[in-house]
């Protein structure tokens, strides 16, 4: 089911949230400030981010401004506060949020906001073309090309790629990839390292620099040489 990180410093809301999604699957982290929100967000993947405006630490603008400018995460958010003023839709818009929810708010009318903005967040990952300098991916063709020439990748192997380059730059920890290419079902423990193995003998080894980059202990990122 769906995972959910809410940043809100009201307990009665979080409990509220907590007591109606719960029941019905979702899975929910919490920070009650800034600080400790933005680390989540950015140690851990979710669906969708329900962020309070006011928050101690850091305020919410700040916050979302900082995921999506500093550590390029694309994790739709869904802004929570108490202010109805346009100039302040316009300030949340502006940092980077998806939605827009006036307290009080119904948990009903919640659910459905959360539910379109997964969907639209999930049709745009899979039906829009990324480009990271030479190298292009097109989801609706199922295509991957570096410097016009095509890509053969396996269907795991697009898979990798569709998920790092949706991100990138951000590094994408094994874990996550693995969730992403297989869900809970991973064949084996070396079966990422293997895959990983034939998607850099197409996407890097015919070409003079690499894109594909591996952090020790961490994960995996796509990155465009001529920039970095």
């Amino acid at each position: 089911m769906y995972k959910i990180l809410v940043i809100e410093d009201n307990p009665d809301i979080v409990a509220n949230i907590y007591a109606f999604f719960e029941p019905k699957g979702f899975e929910l982290d919490n920070a009650h400030n800034g600080l400790s929100g933005l680390a989540l967000a950015a140690s851990n993947r979710y669906d969708v981010i329900l962020l309070d405006v006011m928050l101690p630490g850091m305020d919410g603008t700040k916050l979302c401004k900082t995921l999506r400018e500093e550590l390029h995460d694309k994790t739709p958010v869904l802004m929570l506060t108490a202010r109805d003023t346009v100039l302040d839709k316009v300030a949340g818009f502006d940092s980077g949020a998806d939605d827009y929810l006036v307290k009080p708010f119904s948990l009903v009318e919640l659910e459905a906001r959360i539910k379109a903005l997964i969907r639209r967040h999930q049709d745009e990952h899979f039906e829009h073309s990324i480009r990271i300098g030479k190298l292009s991916l097109n989801a609706a063709e199922h295509s991957i090309k570096r410097e016009d020439k095509v890509l053969k990748l396996t269907p795991t192997g697009f898979k990798i790629m569709h998920t790092l380059m949706s991100v990138a730059p951000r590094v994408v920890s094994k874990a996550e990839l693995e969730e992403k290419v297989w869900g809970q079902d991973i064949p084996s423990s070396d079966a990422l390292r293997t895959h990983m193995h034939s998607v850099r003998a197409q996407v890097d080894k015919p070409f003079s620099e690499p894109m594909i980059m591996t952090i020790a202990g961490i994960g995996y990122q796509v990155i465009d040489p001529d920039n970095s």
